[in-house]
């Protein structure tokens, strides 16, 4: 009120200062805000003046001014106009005839800028007066109709903003008047940009959602006609896909000529349009009417008139895929979108039995592109569901399998590929039908090889499916590659069989060929001699051979052979991409004889081959094999051997970009539809890129002859044909540059440099803007392969002179990119003057205003002089300020490309200053940035609102605290919704920046726009707010969750993630924990999916406790269904669960509190907010996340309970003494891992719940035996799994994951195994100060050893088995780490758990599983006394007796052990040190192993060798403990083979002296035992204790006082312990004469 007050008390001045303004010819930045001021302050003071300054308006515009200043006031008064009605509406309703009557008489003058501005202002109108305005709907809807088809396209979009403004109270609009609103939208389509296309379509789109579903209408409106349906509304937009905007006559006569009337802007246009109309009537709508939906949509791709021509039924089949992914895969759910999967699926099989019963030539024509539609959006519908598509598979009234394999025999090729590639989807999101589908192929290939289809469309499928393994962690098993490669073997031979299917036989074993080699080096390996001779024989012998070829052969033989070696020649240049370590010097030249005859096949005379009438595209396919190949061997190879010619490139009719186009697509990686090239334009730049690599090898003569040869072609042919040779010339000149520039190569001789030089400075002064990008990069990078000073400047004043003479806007523009472009490649020209010459030439350019074009490209170059320039620019800083400025507020808002390249200069300007714009004297400049930056954000196009909030975010980089965040902020929530990409990247980009500083304060400004609303927000310039729902609900947070769950681009998503994570990192710990774990939660329980998650079992619930039930009950459901979120998809739960993980890991290096229940109970009062009162909704989200359908979200549910178990197992719970905090929900933990060891679960899932088994079981929260059952039922059926071994079930995987379950089992079981020693030895084992500590177990009491002993006893019934795997696996590991050199050694079919074919992906596994393995087994041979209890066994060198297997035993631990522990790399985890040394002295604690130890004083003397080095270099205390306690068990070893000695010796009688130093009491370095373990003992005493030694005494920081930590006492009581048994094992010279040389030596 008192702002109010405030405001009437000087609203007079105010509007006389603000109407002296309006009459001063402001800009249009100026008068939005002048007229968005003038409406505010009457708004909030006294509206009365209105109606007095609405007239002034209309007064100023029926003014006949025609002076320059005129303009501008006529154009402000409409803007003041519009802004007063929106702001005032109904109280200048009295006026508002004469106002409207005024603006249309002004409309059949205006030019562009008055056109634009009166449609913005009849907008604006409309939203003031609403249903006031009714009386002239009908004349804005005249005006608006003309202005639709404006030829300016600002026009055009001011004009469907008022259109759809006006549609929300003229009924008639979507109703009667549909018809022609519709044939106008198409008309406006026609040539139209983008923005055009998004406005119009956004218009046409709402008119038809409106006129099948009306909106609630207060009151009866005029025009009304009945509900429009679906089929009448598709209709439209099938008309005008079809006609276009023509009239009928004109459609009609180009029809009947068999031409079409209809580009490709009208047909994009409507397919926005479509995309609109189903997003307006929402994702409820589409899943009850899909269907009907599909249907008519289908009618659209089988329509003859569509798809006349190859290039239109291309377009038009992405047109209707857009619809469906942009739909589908953007408005639904996962179960939605798994029931539209359901409906293509019926839909595609009812089309294909459609086709089979009546088999016409038009039937097939039409049937192929609604199948490929249909199946190119199952695919991707199929992939993006993941292994949540499970059901779809299994379902069998669903048929999803047969429905696609039956097209597999379509007659229609491109249908074949779709079902091809939809099976591919379907084996990456589901990899366990990978090895099933490719069976079920390949055997259909064998019975049908007979018929031209099958052969085709299965060998696509398999191709496909092989493929589809480079996306499959787990693989297919490795016998399939065999398969493979015998069916492509099986295929070529019998191609020339039968001459009817040859040409299908050929190409089908070669794309098997080319996709087995993607399979990567382990497979085509083993396969490698047989794929190189497969090659040479498709190829002739020699090049005498191939003349002779020429010779003879008709068109079908020559067909056949030409597909025969393009696939060839794609095989090899796949074993290059994928194989290219295989690839050696060797092979190369083994492969030189075949490319030599493909070269020398190209110089066969283009006029020769269509005598043959070989096809034109078989001819291309072939030529760009041969280039491809070409560019990826290195030059050198063939250097002399192969000379392809450049000159061959012929006009073909081209397609469009599609599947068909290239069959061997189907092989390349990734997850996207492949979408392969024309082949001429493929063609073309394969030769664009091959001449970049043969020209430097090239002779000088030659070189010179091509590029006049270039000349004089350019210069011989005109018009379109001329750009198009200029275009292909300067790409290939570019190619080159950039690959001499790589490699600082030289062009060549001088004489070349002319020719080039005329070549790119012709095409500067081009007409298309591509071929003058391309010659001001190939000019730029010309003289910087040059690098002559001289040469560098001639250029630049070649384009100074040209500038002064050309008149018109395409050379100026040319010659200004080429500045731009020398500057940012040469370096500043050399010199500050040419700097200040070129920069005075930019600026003039960029102030011709009667040419936006100059105005942009030389805006463009100028931003990059400012960015290649740094400090040098600086001098030039403010007049570029200043004239930025000057343009951004005169610039007519009609030219938004001047505005993107003045945000460009912006940016680039920003950057330039860098830090400088921190202080006082730079506060001109920095208002500079935010004001241009605000006049950008009030830009109508997006792409000048992206480069705003770049230019704001650049800002905030240097100097954060003079950027307003309360300005900046809510206008970036504003875009988080926008439709387009590049504007929602650059703000989430920002937002990136902003919460690494201060995201505290972004998401208290956040949390009080949700709030308060936006009343009482600051006024942002030119930036109408609008708060998202979703932000209001739950914040910043969730709002980007919601965002991240929309985007399918890779690179936002992962700026979303990271601006979450920072978010995240930056609160989560600091008083807003809970309110991160509940929005993991409700991200988490956003699923639409129908299943309960898996349970524990009635036996279970039988079992536990009566005092579980009620805690294990609450996790048997969803949760509740009333959260913020729906339908969030597999991925964005998956993140949710990995933001889990990390907050729990933050929450570790914090308050103690969160993991200790007693801490933070007394401190509850203050805060609510620690992790451990947190602990059921972390138990219940990884529970609900381990039992979900998609295995990635089973996974890091399984991660997360395995992080709650590591974390929580020892927190105490207060109210129970004796018992953990986790103990109470032992049943949800079983109830959580159950679904992971099933029959049809994945290797990896099992992998990581065996690994959760383990650590539940060693954390020590279950002590009673039942509940240990559980668990142990669970590892039981899995060990009962690694016995049945690779025979016990059908394969689906490759045997690496085989390899890591099995690894992983045992891995399971030997921690277990542990664990159950040494619990049942605690009380023993504590009395010990030398054993490492075992693993934390808080329950104390007779609990613990019967828990122990029951686990132990558990463990007992499969020890037998267990210790023979375990063993058999420490054997695989002991070959798997030797040197490469010992590779022949291997076994030939591989060894226990890995086959050959497997060994390289086998050691990882290894790698991750020994060092429990060692341990288990050195604790089982301890606890057999070191005693084979199997007899004798029988091996390959014969029988073998215990006392040598005992022997190979102790060796293999000894040898992995020394071996890893000689050199730890610092990556290693302590815990495998720790379980060598464990290993180790539990083999020492053994009678029979001490004494082999004993024995072998060289042994003994290596591993003390070994222990010093790991004492030296590892500080931690268990390690060092455990090094001397193993010094001490290797001391007693030898003082129990000395005593032995000397009582066999007493039996004798003869006694001699035994010990060392019997001979000359001195201890030799390397061979004594006692010098080892004196000098692992002084390295202890001498870093604890420096003053024992001479060098060191002195240097202790506390003087002479000697303090030492508890750890320091027990290591130096450790040595001296060891140091006083030394003795014993010397002789008694040894002993009489002693250490004391010996230890000064070692000391100093």
């Amino acid at each position: 009120m008192y702002i109010q007050y405030i405001i009437k008390q000087n609203q007079r001045h105010l509007v006389e200062q603000l109407s002296a303004v309006l009459i001063g010819s402001p800009g249009p930045p100026t008068r939005w805000l002048l007229a968005h001021c003038l409406a505010l302050l009457l708004r909030l003071g006294d509206p009365l003046p209105a109606s007095l300054l609405v007239e002034r308006c209309n007064d100023i515009i029926r003014s006949k001014d025609d002076s320059p200043s005129g303009l501008p006031t006529r154009l402000a008064a409409v803007a003041c106009l519009g802004s007063l009605y929106q702001q005032l509406g109904r109280m200048l309703i009295a006026s508002f005839k004469d106002t409207f009557s005024n603006l249309m008489k002004a409309m059949k003058n205006a030019e562009s800028q008055g056109r634009y501005e009166i449609m913005l202002c009849l907008e604006k109108i409309l939203c003031g007066l609403g249903v006031g305005a009714i009386s002239c709907h009908r004349d804005v809807y005249k005006a608006a109709r003309t202005c639709l088809t404006d030829r300016s396209m600002a026009v055009r979009c001011a004009a469907a903003k008022c259109l759809l403004e006006l549609q929300r109270e003229a009924v008639f609009l979507w109703t009667s008047e549909l018809d022609n609103v519709a044939s106008l939208c198409f008309r406006a389509f026609e040539g139209s940009s983008s923005s055009v296309r998004v406005s119009v379509s956004e218009l046409l789109g709402t008119l038809l959602a409106a006129a099948v579903e009306p909106p609630p209408q207060p009151a009866p409106r005029q025009g009304g006609r009945g509900r429009t349906s679906l089929e009448e509304v598709m209709d439209l937009l099938l008309g005008g896909f079809l006609r276009g905007g023509a009239g009928f006559l004109r459609a009609s006569g180009d029809m009947l000529k068999g031409t079409s009337s209809v580009s490709k802007d009208i047909r994009m246009g409507v397919t926005q349009a479509c995309v609109v109309f189903v997003s307006s009537l929402g994702a409820s709508w589409l899943e009850s009417n899909f269907s009907s939906f599909l249907s008519l949509l289908m009618e659209l791709a089988s329509h003859g008139k569509a798809t006349q021509t190859a290039s239109d039924a291309v377009v038009t089949r992405h047109c209707v895929s857009f619809i469906l992914r942009s739909t589908l895969g953007s408005l639904l759910g996962e179960k939605a979108q798994t029931n539209a999967a359901k409906q293509l699926c019926v839909y595609v099989a009812a089309h294909k039995r459609t086709i089979g019963e009546c088999c016409s030539c038009a039937d097939v024509s039409s049937s192929q592109h609604v199948l490929v539609c249909c199946l190119m959006e199952l695919g991707a519908l199929v992939q993006g569901l993941g292994s949540t598509a499970g059901p779809l598979v299994t379902d069998a009234s669903t048929g999803l399998l047969d429905s696609v394999v039956s097209v597999l025999l379509h007659p229609a090729y491109s249908a074949r590929l779709a079902a091809a590639w939809c099976l591919r989807c379907i084996a990456m999101a589901m990899p366990s039908q990978c090895s099933l589908l490719l069976d079920r192929c390949t055997e259909r290939l064998v019975a049908l090889k007979s018929s031209p289809e099958a052969v085709s469309g299965y060998a696509a499928a398999v191709t496909a499916l092989v493929a589809a393994v480079q996306q499959c962690p787990l693989g297919i098993p490795s016998t399939k590659g065999k398969v493979v490669l015998g069916l492509a073997e099986d295929l070529l031979r019998s191609a020339a069989q039968n001459s009817r299917i040859s040409l299908q036989r050929t190409q089908a074993g070669w794309m098997l060929i080319s996709s087995l080699i993607t399979l990567g080096p382990a497979v085509v390996e083993l396969h490698l001699p047989r794929l190189l001779l497969l090659c040479r024989c498709v190829f002739p012998a020699s090049l005498r051979e191939q003349d002779m070829e020429l010779r003879r052969g008709d068109y079908f033989t020559w067909q056949v052979t030409l597909e025969g070696r393009a696939g060839a020649l794609c095989a090899m240049k796949n074993l290059l991409l994928h194989c290219r370590n295989l690839v050696t010097d060797d092979i190369i030249s083994r492969l030189l004889t075949p490319l030599a005859c493909s070269v020398a096949l190209l110089t066969k005379s283009v006029c020769d081959w269509f005598s043959l009438k070989v096809k034109v595209d078989g001819f291309i396919l072939y030529r760009l094999r041969v280039y491809e190949l070409l560019v990826m061997l290195p030059p050198h190879s063939y250097h002399g051997n192969a000379r392809p010619p450049f000159h061959r490139l012929l006009p073909l009719p081209l397609r469009g970009a599609s599947l068909d186009n290239d069959p061997f697509s189907l092989c390349n990686p990734g997850d996207e539809a492949p979408a392969s090239l024309p082949p001429p334009i493929a063609l073309t730049a394969a030769a664009v890129q091959l001449f970049g690599t043969l020209f430097p090898h090239i002779i000088s003569a030659q070189k010179v002859k091509i590029l006049e040869q270039f000349v004089e072609t350019v210069n011989q042919v005109k018009g379109q044909r001329q750009q198009t040779v200029q275009t292909h010339v300067c790409a290939a000149l570019c190619s080159l540059l950039k690959l001499q520039a790589g490699v600082r190569g030289p062009l060549g001789p001088e004489d070349v440099r002319p020719p080039a030089l005329s070549l790119l400075s012709g095409a500067l002064e081009s007409s298309s803007p591509l071929l003058r990008c391309l010659a001001a990069e190939g000019l730029a990078r010309l003289v910087q392969v040059v690098n002559d000073p001289g040469f560098t400047v001639s250029v630049s004043l070649l384009c100074f002179d040209r500038l002064k003479t050309a008149r018109d806007a395409a050379s100026r523009s040319g010659l200004a990119l080429a500045l731009g472009a020398l500057y940012r490649y040469v370096g500043g020209i050399s010199s500050p003057q040419h700097l200040s010459t070129c920069v005075g030439v930019l600026f003039t350019l960029s102030q011709d205003s009667t040419s936006p074009e100059v105005q942009t490209w030389s805006l463009h170059s100028l931003s990059l002089v400012v960015d290649l320039s740094g400090g040098l620019y600086r001098v030039h800083a403010e007049p570029s300020f200043t004239l930025v400025l000057r343009l951004l507020l005169s610039t007519p808002p009609t030219h938004p490309e001047v505005h993107l390249s003045l945000g460009r200069c912006l940016h680039a300007l920003t950057t330039c200053l860098g830090p400088d714009l921190q202080g006082d004297s730079a506060a001109v400049i920095r208002s500079s940035v935010l004001l241009g930056s605000a006049v950008m954000q009030g830009s109508p196009d997006c792409l000048v609102q992206s480069r705003a909030v770049s230019c704001l975010q650049q800002l905030h980089m240097f100097c954060p605290p003079h950027v307003d965040l309360s300005g900046l902020v809510p206008a970036l929530c504003t875009h988080l919704s926008s439709s387009y990409l590049s504007l929602r990247g650059a703000v989430v980009a920002c937002l990136r920046q902003l919460v690494q500083r201060e995201a505290l304060e972004v998401s208290q400004l956040v949390n009080l726009i949700g709030r308060m609303g936006l009343h009482l927000l600051p006024v942002c310039l030119f930036v109408c707010l609008f708060v998202d729902v979703t932000i209001k609900e739950v914040g910043l947070e969730g709002a980007l969750f919601t965002l991240l769950d929309q985007e399918s681009d890779p690179g936002l998503r992962r700026d979303i993630q990271e601006t979450l994570v920072h978010m995240m990192t930056s609160s989560a710990t600091t008083g807003k924990l809970g309110h991160w774990l509940k929005l993991c939660k409700d991200v988490l329980s956003a699923s639409t999916d129908c299943r309960t998650p898996m349970e524990a079992s009635q036996e279970d619930e039988e079992e536990a406790d009566p005092g579980r039930d009620d805690d294990s009950s609450v996790f048997r459901a969803r949760s509740d269904g009333g959260g913020p979120f729906t339908a969030l998809r597999w991925a964005t739960r998956r993140f949710a669960m990995e933001c889990v993980c990390r907050i729990i890991a933050q929450c570790e290096s914090a308050d103690p509190a969160h993991f200790d229940m007693t801490l933070a109970q007394d401190v509850l009062p203050l805060s609510t907010d620690f992790l451990v009162l947190h602990l059921g909704d972390l138990v219940r989200m990884a529970f609900m996340a381990a039992t979900d359908h998609s295995d990635q979200l089973r996974l890091a549910g399984l991660q997360t309970l395995l992080v709650v178990i590591r974390r929580f197992s020892d927190v105490p719970e207060p109210e129970f003494p004796g018992h953990v905090i986790l103990e109470q929900y032992q049943a949800n933990v079983g109830a959580a891992l159950r679904p992971a060891f099933s029959a049809d679960a994945p290797p990896d899932v099992t992998s990581k719940a065996c690994q959760v088994c383990s650590a539940w079981i060693a954390s020590g929260v279950v002590s009673d035996i039942r509940d240990l059952r559980r668990v142990h039922q669970l590892l039981a059926s899995s060990l009962v799994k690694v016995q049945s071994g690779r025979d016990g079930s059908v394969q689906l995987y490759n045997e690496a994951a085989a390899t890591m379950e099995t690894l992983s089992v045992l891995k399971a079981w030997a921690e277990v195994y542990i664990v159950a020693i040494q619990s049942s030895r605690q009380k023993q084992s504590s009395d010990r100060p030398s054993e490492l500590s075992a693993s934390p177990v808080t329950n104390n009491g007779s609990g613990v050893e019967s828990g122990g002993a029951g686990l132990l006893k558990l463990v007992q019934s499969d020890l037998s088995t267990l210790s023979c795997l375990w063993l058999s696996a420490l054997q695989d590991y002991a070959l798997l780490t030797l040197p490469p050199e010992y590779a022949p050694q291997l076994p030939a079919a591989g060894g226990s758990f890995y086959t050959a074919e497997t060994v390289n992906q086998s050691r990882g596994h290894y790698a991750s599983s020994w060092a429990p393995i060692l341990h288990a087994t050195a604790l089982w041979l301890h606890s057999t006394g070191q005693r084979s209890r199997q007899g004798r066994r029988s091996s390959v060198g014969g029988a073998k007796s215990p006392e040598d297997i005992n022997t190979e035993r102790l060796h293999l631990i000894l040898g992995i052990s020394v071996e890893f522990l000689c050199s730890p790399r610092s990556g290693d985890q302590m815990e495998n040190i720790t379980s060598c040394l464990r290993a180790l002295q539990a083999l020492l604690d053994v009678p029979w192993p001490r004494a082999r130890i004993g024995h072998d004083q060289a042994l003994s003397v290596e591993l003390l060798g070994v222990l010093h080095r790991l004492m030296v270099t590892r500080e931690a205390e268990s390690v060092q403990l455990a090094v001397l306690d193993l010094l001490r068990q290797i001391v007693t070893a030898a003082q129990e083979h000395v005593r032995e000695k000397r009582h066999s010796a007493e039996e004798k009688e003869t006694l001699p002296e035994f010990g060392e130093g019997r001979d000359t009491g001195g201890l030799i370095p390397g061979r004594s035992l006692v010098f080892a373990a004196l000098e692992l003992c002084l390295c202890v005493l001498v870093r604890k204790l420096p003053q024992l030694s001479p060098k060191l005494a002195g240097t202790s920081p506390g003087g002479s006082v000697w303090t030492l930590s508890d750890s320091d006492c027990r290591l130096v009581s450790s040595a001296l312990c060891v140091l006083s048994e030394l003795p014993s094992v010397c002789s008694p010279e040894g002993q009489n004469r002693p250490h004391i040389d010996d230890v000064s030596m070692l000391m100093c």
